[in-house]
């Protein structure tokens, strides 16, 4: 192991003993209790199948015929999930086949930051984690199940899946994902026509055109942003089947994936020689696998939340110093579409995750010795999926990258470090994500300009105000505020002044995501405004220095006149489009850095 790798995961393992003890014994105690099944009293079972055909009807009634739950986010609106319908049929087929029986035990909701960006949804969107975990929770409740399949893809989606599941964390558990969509037309146009509708130069009709021919048909954006960068950490995890991520939806391979899910669960079930609970899966040494892929491959920033919280869930404790020491070992190997000009197809096509998997393990930035649900070491990973004759199987991946331009070796890499690293300073800690800016952008010395909502820069554009060098402090944008949406829709416009010449930085306590680009951006600023944070006494011409480089966030104010200075308060909205709703979530709401999460008052 690389000593960095290897010191990070011992301090977690550390930090976490007390946390994660308790959590295995809450797990060993639900796995000692025995399949869910044979506690429910006669009629409690039949009424878990009373809808269910004869010939179910008749497995069920069989003790030793394992149960299999289906959770799945499908909706028909969002591209990613609407392929989803038809799975519950591949695996309630599979598990016929194998003597089984499969179960459609419950559905999660499944919003998409894409549609309510910039709009009020987006408030409810990181908190839409939260509920999916909780409504994975009800699903499986129904305690009549030996093992569960989560089928689920995009950005907030697989993290509440797993959190959820981890509760159940005694069942084997494995993620069936759906695949991309084919590739549209190319980034490069994309954002060229964003940029052109943002300087007013087209219009309306001219930028739906390029929207629709880049988000065109079944399955994930292919860029690279939360939902594909979920898709590479289930594969670090080792909670896919391996290779599964990027196969294209409705496809032969892709059904075949689909069946192979329940088949694996019902042989990795309680009382087989292969058990393999999800509990001994999401442990120290997944984690850090999980981090390693994340930089490696220029991941979501949205993951510096969401896999603190996912692990939190395990017991597992980690913190932004974790990411930051590892991204300072782990090179950055993908260039992918925001960090790139190609997509996750062409990433796949180059590679893939079996290439990264390779490379970070040969290079001892991964833990090989992990338990999968695919067998025992991440190497099974380094595999990829094929039919032959129709039948699944697995051939080791490429040992070359066969595009450089996109894919490179750990010896050769696009840039010595990952791609997320950690502010510190008199503004508080913050993220930033290094992977797609460029390094004349990485050091911003600038005035503060103050908005307490991303309307009002996005208006000041419009009026003209904003070309000049700025650091535009987006503030009471955090979970507690507002749910802490994310400010994509910020990005075209700071982009257009960037490129006019301008030096301009973000730093907020709200979200960018995957799909942040080459603007640099401090984000998820800890504590938030709303919680006394020191963004709250910024004032418009107080001078910052935003530094990637030294890994600073600092004002240039002294900090008892800082500190004397009264604190704004949040002014926006709290209902309006279901805001009302969650209001108990915004009060329960943990920090950034400890996932903004609402679940763990009571656990760790």
């Amino acid at each position: 192991m690389h000593p960095v790798t290897a010191a990070v995961t011992a301090r977690i393992v550390e930090r976490s003993r007390k946390t994660r003890e308790d959590y295995l014994a809450r797990m060993a105690a639900a796995g000692h209790a025995g399949p869910g099944r044979a506690k429910l009293s006669c009629a409690n079972w039949a009424h878990a199948f009373a809808a269910s055909p004869d010939g179910d009807k008749q497995r069920m009634r069989n003790p030793s015929a394992p149960n299999v739950a289906i959770v799945s986010a499908y909706n028909d609106m969002l591209s990613a999930h609407q392929p989803y319908e038809r799975f519950p049929a591949i695996i309630k087929a599979a598990a016929e086949e194998a003597g089984a029986t499969a179960q459609y035990a419950g559905g999660t909701p499944a919003m998409c930051d894409g549609v309510t960006q910039g709009r009020p949804g987006m408030e409810l969107s990181l908190f839409s984690r939260d509920v999916i975990a909780m409504s994975t929770a009800v699903a499986l409740t129904h305690d009549a199940f030996d093992a569960a399949l989560m089928l689920g893809i995009c950005d907030k989606i697989v993290p509440g899946l797993t959190i959820g599941a981890l509760a159940f964390g005694h069942l084997p558990v494995i993620f069936v994902p759906g695949g991309p969509m084919s590739s549209g037309i190319s980034n490069a146009e994309k954002a060229k026509t964003r940029a052109l509708f943002a300087e007013g130069k087209i219009g309306r009709e001219e930028l739906l055109d390029s929207e629709m021919a880049s988000y065109h048909g079944p399955g994930t954006c292919t860029f690279y942003g939360t939902a594909n960068s979920n898709q590479m950490m289930m594969e670090m995890l080792g909670l896919h089947l391996p290779g599964a991520a990027f196969v294209h939806p409705n496809t032969p391979l892709r059904d075949a994936l689909t069946a192979a899910a329940p088949r694996r669960a019902i042989e990795i079930a309680a009382g087989t020689n292969s058990h393999t609970p999800m509990s001994a899966l999401v442990y120290e040494k997944a984690i850090v696998n999980a981090l390693a892929g994340l930089l490696a491959t220029g991941g979501s920033t949205n993951h510096t939340l969401h896999l603190v919280a996912m692990a939190r869930s395990a017991g597992v404790l980690i913190d932004w110093g974790d990411f930051d020491e590892l991204s300072k070992v782990t090179p950055l190997l993908a260039r992918v579409y925001p960090n790139g000009s190609e997509d996750v197809n062409a990433f796949h096509a180059a590679g893939g995750m079996a290439f990264v998997v390779r490379e970070l393990l040969d290079a001892g930035l991964a833990h090989e010795d992990v338990v999968t649900v695919a067998g025992p070491g991440l190497r099974h990973y380094q595999t990829e999926p094929f039919l032959e004759d129709g039948k699944l199987t697995w051939r080791e991946g490429p040992t070359e990258s066969l595009n450089r331009d996109i894919l490179r070796p750990a010896n050769d890499p696009f840039q010595p470090e990952g791609g997320i690293r950690l502010l510190r300073g008199g503004l508080g800690r913050a993220v930033i994500k290094t992977s797609a800016v460029k390094d004349e952008h990485l050091v911003v010395e600038a005035p503060a300009l103050v908005f307490d909502d991303q309307d009002d820069l996005l208006a000041a554009h419009k009026r003209g105000e904003l070309n000049r060098d700025f650091i535009a402090v987006v503030r009471f944008q955090g979970p507690q505020a507002n749910g802490m949406p994310e400010l994509h829709s910020l990005t075209p416009t700071l982009s257009v002044l960037q490129d006019k010449g301008f030096k301009v930085a973000l730093v907020t306590d709200g979200r960018m995501s995957g799909a942040s680009g080459k603007v640099p951006a401090a984000i998820h600023v800890t504590p938030e405004a709303k919680d006394g944070g020191a963004l709250c006494r910024v004032r418009d011409g107080d001078l910052i220095r935003l530094d990637a480089h030294a890994g600073t966030l600092e004002i240039e104010v002294d900090p008892a006149e800082l500190a004397a200075r009264p604190p704004a308060t949040a002014h926006g909205a709290q209902f309006g489009y279901g805001r009302e709703l969650f209001g108990f979530m915004r009060k329960a709401a943990g920090p950034a850095e400890a996932g903004a999460c609402v679940l763990f008052g009571d656990v760790a």
